[in-house]
């Protein structure tokens, strides 16, 4: 084999095993032993309703464009959840403002008072708690942006500790005992949200 042939094949292998490390990661975290999907593709099943929005399913996925109530609108989990990992898969305009929402501890009252949120606002006039950050909680810097694309949120809570990799970037990382357990909301206040997986591992 010639030179020039082993440094193409040196190159090849390399390339080969940067992305068989690094691209997976989303893919992983979705499925596997432990793994309930929280949307089916189909319907809205396994949520409730909290707030008016027109939720409905298109093209597998929950789709939400038009806000009919005074306040933000949520898709609310029927379980209540304490150590757990969350995937979730979505798609937002640029002026979208949502979330998803942590160990809610009232399902019929939610609010980043009263929940850890996970933020998803690239337009927030303070972008302290913007996409990717943890609202009141955990600063992100720089905010990064979600709008015009899809999307992956990967979020861990294990007692005190809580952290959010968007896109496979870590953008907030959590200590705080304030919330132990409760519901996971997805939440829709403006814009146009799609979410396509949402899948749950308790831990």
């Amino acid at each position: 084999m010639t030179r020039p042939s082993i440094l193409s094949l040196i190159t090849g292998l390399i390339v080969f095993t940067f992305t068989a490390v690094h691209l997976p990661f989303t893919a992983a975290s979705q499925t596997g032993d432990g793994w309930k999907q929280l949307f089916d593709g189909k319907n809205l099943g396994d949520w409730d309703q909290v707030g008016e929005a027109n939720w409905r399913v298109e093209d597998g996925a929950i789709v939400a464009d038009k806000l009919t109530s005074k306040g933000a609108a949520h898709l609310v989990s029927k379980e209540k959840y304490r150590d757990f990992m969350i995937y979730v898969e979505f798609w937002s305009s640029d002026d979208a403002n949502s979330g998803v929402f942590l160990r809610c501890q009232n399902p019929k009252e939610i609010t980043d008072r009263s929940c850890y949120e996970a933020n998803i606002f690239d337009q927030r006039k303070d972008p302290t708690y913007g996409t990717g950050g943890i609202v009141n909680f955990s600063e992100v810097n720089p905010m990064p942006k979600a709008g015009g694309k899809w999307n992956t949120f990967e979020i861990t809570a294990k007692g005190r500790q809580i952290t959010v990799v968007f896109n496979g970037q870590k953008t907030a990382d959590l200590n705080n005992g304030l919330f132990a357990e409760g519901a996971i909301t997805l939440q829709y206040g403006s814009g146009v949200m799609k979410f396509r997986k949402v899948a749950i591992k308790p831990l």
